[in-house]
């Protein structure tokens, strides 16, 4: 049997009639994963050889057992597996393009060892394209505010509790005795060999009287107030728990990996890849070495604490202990509580330096085991401990979930800047990865809409025209002035001193199209997208010549560049014309065809299209 270290999965060549297949696989699969240290993906690679092992067990019946990947035959076989994978899956599914790739790697790599043989055919099949499709995926959400504010404080609570747990332990142990002087079923004896390592659990089973000679407080102690445990479970699990009473389990560091995640934005590979030689407390804060295997990274990150309080926070007294579950985003402060709760069992495995995340257990054949943080086995996955902490989310129950949660608040604290937001990856991949979570498109929502009423209300509010004075009878100067214009202003109207061309100007030295104090430089041209200009019925004929202008424009300019250069003033000037009665405007055009009306426009206007 191939075993991955510290891992529960396997490979046993002899459940294959490929026997010598899966062997050559499973080797180069336990190197991978050790020299990866991918965790949870490991099972992919485990399936992949299972999946590929079976079909060439029933594919070549007892040829099966010379099957070997320095054999070129096996290529039409592999091509055959790989496209028949989709057909034991739903339709979309991403399983199995995983599979297919994930042997694929371990081909590539023993294909990159000179003294392992690969077939040459099969090397190019495994380093070409992939035959079948990845498959359909969905973006996991993160998790929502709520619920990421509820995680953060059962991690807290956690963390306290495991703290108060093992020093409630410890003190139990010095007050106890080796259990030959005392008690087999006494607590803090029990304890206080362990802890002293004057016993070992092979004593357990040796001298511990069975679970009925026991007495309730040693019962309660192993199973909790008003539980019984099964006689036969009973030694195993008081074993457990006294251990549990000494040292950190694989559950307990769930919570320093929630807490560590949310005060550094990084992802779970990260946060629980690093050692103590990658710590570095600094007089306000810590500088963490961070690496991220699957992008063959390794950055240093500093994190500084927050500034320090007049007011306590609810949860601290007096020394600045942490009593309740209050949700301080101080890594350093977390490094600090990790470092010490993992203490005692980094000094008893020596060969793991690359991560804080050790813990120890108690195995079925009573052997101990102090090592790597592996959550992978049941009752240990991070599910069971959202349970345990009576923490409710919705959705898939993924840590990864956690790492888009603070992405989303680092954008919203960035007010959408996406360079802000994605200062571990690239931009591209925050795009892709990160922002299609609810609240991100919630807030986007908002936004859009905000700014549509912004402008919307911009639009109108504004005055970007001219001002229209409409007269049945003769203009006079306190109709003008009425409007809005000062007595001298009205006087220069009437008498033409202000005539525009299509318009009158209310100041032609104000012009928002030139400079302050010059005379404006795109009169009559731009009259109708002015503020300062004022229409008169007596500028009806011009107007008409003006809009017979712009038809004229609008079949040789394509519709883009027509909008774009005379789009707003088409549009003043409609909304002009569309108010007057007919009978002004055919009054007005028996002025054109009389010759009475002139349109004068710069020779630019009409020399633009000549050429």
């Amino acid at each position: 049997m191939v075993q991955v270290p510290g891992c529960l999965l396997a490979v046993d060549p002899a459940d294959y009639r490929c026997s010598r297949l899966a062997l050559q696989l499973a080797d180069e699969w336990t190197e991978y994963v050790a020299a990866t240290r991918i965790t949870a993906q490991a099972k992919n690679y485990r399936q992949a050889i299972d999946l590929f092992c079976r079909f060439m067990d029933k594919a070549l019946g007892p040829e099966a057992e010379k099957a070997s990947l320095a054999d070129s035959g096996l290529f039409d076989t592999l091509v055959k597996w790989e496209l028949s994978l989709p057909e034991g899956y739903a339709p979309g599914s991403a399983r199995p393009y995983m599979a297919a790739s994930s042997l694929r790697v371990l081909m590539i790599r023993r294909d990159e060892h000179a003294d392992r043989v690969l077939a040459p055919d099969l090397a190019r099949l495994a380093r070409g394209p992939a035959l079948i499709g990845g498959g359909e995926s969905t973006e996991r959400d993160e998790f929502t505010r709520q619920e990421k504010l509820a995680m953060v404080r059962a991690a807290w609570t956690s963390a306290q509790a495991t703290r108060k747990r093992l020093d409630d332990g410890w003190a139990l142990a010095a007050q106890g005795r080796h259990p030959e002087q005392g008690s087999w079923t006494s607590i803090p004896d029990l304890l206080w060999g362990l802890a002293n390592e004057e016993v070992d659990f092979d004593d357990f089973r040796r001298f511990v009287p069975p679970a009925r000679e026991w007495p309730l407080e040693l019962l309660e102690f192993t199973a909790g107030p008003g539980n019984l445990r099964r006689p036969m479970v009973a030694r195993i699990g008081l074993a457990r728990r006294l251990f549990a009473s000494l040292y950190p389990t694989t559950f307990d560091l769930h919570a320093f990996r929630v807490l560590l995640m949310d005060a550094t934005g990084y992802t779970s590979e990260e946060v629980t890849g690093f050692g103590e030689a990658d710590v570095e407390f600094l007089p306000k804060g810590v500088r963490l070495s961070l690496i991220k295997n699957r992008a063959a990274l390794r950055r240093h990150r500093s994190f500084r604490d927050q500034a320090p309080s007049d007011v306590l926070a609810p949860g601290e007294d007096a020394d600045g202990k942490l009593t309740v579950n209050w949700p301080r985003r101080e890594a350093s402060e977390v490094v600090r509580r990790l470092l010490d709760l993992t203490a005692k069992v980094r000094a008893k495995a020596p060969h793991v330096t690359d991560t804080l995340f050790v813990s120890a257990a108690i195995s079925p054949d009573y052997s101990t085991v102090f090592g790597r943080w592996t959550p992978t086995s049941r009752g240990t996955l991070f599910s069971s401990w959202l349970a345990a902490m009576g923490v409710e989310v919705k959705g898939v129950l993924n840590i990864g979930r956690l790492r888009k949660s603070v992405k989303v608040e680092k954008a919203i604290v960035s007010e959408g800047r996406i360079a802000a937001a994605a200062d571990d990856h690239t931009e591209e991949t925050f795009a892709g990865h990160y922002a299609q979570g609810t609240t991100l498109r919630v807030l986007s929502g908002q936004t859009i809409v905000t700014a549509q009423q912004h402008w919307f209300d911009m639009a109108l509010n504004r005055v970007d025209g001219p001002t229209v004075v409409a007269s049945t009878g003769d203009l006079e100067q306190h109709v003008l002035e009425e409007s809005g214009l000062s007595a001298q202003e009205a006087e220069d109207v009437i008498t033409g001193q202000l005539d525009m061309g299509v318009s009158h100007c209310k100041n032609p030295y104000q012009s928002p199209f030139s400079r302050p104090g010059e005379l404006c430089a795109v009169a009559p041209l731009r009259c109708l997208e002015c503020s300062n200009a004022w229409i008169l019925p007596s500028n009806l004929p011009q107007l008409l010549l003006f809009q017979a202008h712009l038809e004229r424009l609008r079949i040789l300019l394509t519709p883009q560049d027509f909008t774009r250069l005379w789009g707003q003033s088409w549009v003043n000037l409609e909304a002009v014309l569309d108010d007057r009665p007919p009978v002004e405007l055919a009054q007005a055009r028996k002025h054109i065809e009389a010759g009475e009306a002139v349109l004068n426009l710069p020779l630019s206007a009409h020399t633009e299209f000549d050429a």
